[in-house]
């Protein structure tokens, strides 16, 4: 009988080729999961509360300025005085947007944006064009 000789390959390098799959694909999870994280895209039942206060839903003012100078809250033409009075019974905490046309007079702009100031409105935006 002859004996075998049995040749072994040495073992000189690792296949990482399956650890970089399992290392992709593991990324892949962790960036979806992420980005619905920051979204808010996972819907979730929140649990109700019998003591919680609802609170009010404030609808947003809108102040126009156009291009002749007239200012409008709502859809309501006053002057500067009775923006300020108008202004003064809303709260500080409702959102008021600024719409001011692009060929209004800046002073326009500015007295309205000093009332804002003066009246310390927290929730102002500024509309404009893309």
């Amino acid at each position: 009988m002859a004996k075998c000789k049995k040749h072994y390959k040495k073992f000189d390098e690792i296949n990482v080729i399956p650890f970089i799959d399992i290392m992709l694909v593991l990324l892949v999870m962790v960036l979806t999961t992420a980005t619905f994280i920051k979204q808010g895209i996972i819907p979730i039942d929140l649990p109700e509360a019998k003591s919680s206060k609802k609170s009010d839903d404030l609808k947003e003012t809108t102040i126009y300025v156009n291009s002749k100078g007239e200012i409008f809250l709502e859809k309501e033409k006053m002057d500067l005085k009775t923006l300020e009075e108008r202004l003064s019974q809303i709260s500080k905490t409702q959102t008021v947007v600024l719409r001011s046309d692009k060929e209004s007079k800046f002073q326009d702009f500015v007295s309205v944006m000093d009332i804002l100031k003066r009246l310390e409105h927290e929730q102002l935006y500024i509309v404009t064009k893309e």
